[in-house]
């Protein structure tokens, strides 16, 4: 796996599987059922979410979401598989989600971690829905 393929996170310092422990843990404070599985062929970690209990801070669109999550060399990257698509008067919220996450991880990492592992985006990340808004025809 490399460039371009996907990578909205990725982590420096932690493992595959403390990396998705803070996916799932966030997930589940904002009020979502987490399902986590792994794989190893290949190796991989997958969180499934559906969210449980009512929360104004999750769109309508991100009430089923999942993630997958692989191994690298010296940490883990993290997969947004879907939604893929979201409404147009859903996408500050999405945004807002998504941003608040990316936050919410960098900050869980560094604390946890003292400063030692830290989460970053790849330079050319970009997520399921902003591909398809760029295949659009004008």
């Amino acid at each position: 796996m490399g460039v371009g393929n996907g990578d909205w996170l990725r982590a420096r310092g932690i493992g595959r599987e403390r990396f998705v422990g803070y996916v799932a843990e966030y997930l589940t404070n904002l009020g979502y059922a987490v399902e986590r599985s792994e794989s190893t062929e290949p190796m991989e970690s997958r969180v499934r979410a559906r969210l449980a209990k009512m929360n104004p801070a999750v769109p309508p669109s991100a009430h089923d979401i999942a993630y997958r999550c692989y191994p690298t060399s010296g940490g883990a990257a993290l997969v947004w598989e879907t939604p893929t698509a979201i409404p147009a008067n859903e996408r500050a919220r999405m945004d807002r989600f998504v941003k608040e996450m990316t936050l919410h991880l960098e900050r869980a990492v560094a604390t946890e971690s003292h400063a030692t592992a830290k989460i970053t985006r790849p330079t050319d990340f970009h997520l399921p829905w902003d591909a398809a808004e760029t295949a659009k025809p004008a």
